[in-house]
């Protein structure tokens, strides 16, 4: 016991000396003027749940306002000091590119071109494609929206890859590209469609919060890796808020994390175990 109680000692230490600590970080560090200034500048949206949008009281919440916070509590000990700026997904990079944030947490999707303008940080969060049904329907599950074959009827956001995205997994399925994400849910819901191919998150999200309306019917694939945006040049600044994020992810400080993501998600985070590293 004593050893831990050593470890809280040297844990509280480490706060108290985090401006300290600053002084260790490039002079032009971001990570510098953040601690300097008092408070976190986070670039993010408000009209994306379970991401980023305003609950019943009207506070700003999500997945991504979580992520903002951790960092607030890695800076300063106080997850509440992170000012949120709302943006339109088209100024995600240009944002941070021109300094008028310090990064940004947007449900972003990690690719090789848009990390030649910006670096981007660990990922947070696996997006995937699943498929929403009804929880009354016969065919709610996988299994039998694929042994429907040619009479499976998938609604779908109206993109160039739409179909052939769909068709990986239901190869003979009839695919309907519609032209919103509420009109793809809304051919669901009035029977139209078998199945709504949604994201990950949001059939999580709307299953979660809606189980007599909604149905996860247990498959997701095609992979995207959400992380944050950080401007390039920086290695101090990119290297705290990616151990920032790990800590939070598969460390001992998962607390925000763990209740972000079954709250948002409907799941428990997997079990960490100490030992071989999984991050």
């Amino acid at each position: 016991m004593a050893g831990l109680a050593t470890a809280g000692v040297i844990g509280a230490a480490a706060t108290v000396d985090a401006q300290k600590a600053a002084a260790q970080a490039a002079p032009d560090s971001l990570l510098r003027t953040v601690l300097d200034r008092g408070k976190l500048i986070v670039g993010t949206g408000s009209t994306n749940a379970p991401w980023h949008f305003e609950n019943d009281a009207g506070e700003l919440v999500g997945m991504d306002i979580t992520m903002g916070r951790i960092l607030a509590k890695g800076l300063f000990d106080d997850p509440t000091k992170v000012e949120f700026v709302m943006q339109d997904p088209a100024q995600r990079i240009p944002n941070v590119t021109t300094n008028k944030v310090d990064i940004t947490i947007q449900f972003m999707t990690m690719t090789a071109q848009r990390s030649q303008l910006i670096n981007f940080s660990r990922p947070y969060y696996v997006e995937g494609v699943a498929l929403l049904t009804l929880p009354t329907a016969e065919n709610k599950t996988f299994d039998k929206l694929l042994a429907g074959g040619s009479a499976t009827r998938i609604s779908i956001l109206q993109n160039v890859d739409a179909e052939q995205n769909v068709h990986l997994v239901l190869p003979e399925s009839q695919v309907m590209q519609i032209d919103t994400q509420a009109n793809v849910l809304q051919a669901l819901e009035s029977k139209r469609a078998d199945a709504a191919a949604v994201d990950l998150s949001t059939v999580r999200w709307l299953a979660s919060r809606n189980p007599d309306k909604y149905f996860d019917a247990g498959k997701s694939w095609f992979s995207m890796l959400y992380g944050a945006a950080l401007r390039q040049g920086d290695p101090d600044w990119l290297a705290f808020v990616n151990t920032a994020f790990a800590t939070a992810m598969f460390g001992h400080e998962t607390a925000l994390y763990d209740a972000a993501f079954k709250d948002y998600f409907g799941l428990e985070p997997p079990a960490r175990h100490p030992g071989f590293p999984v991050i």
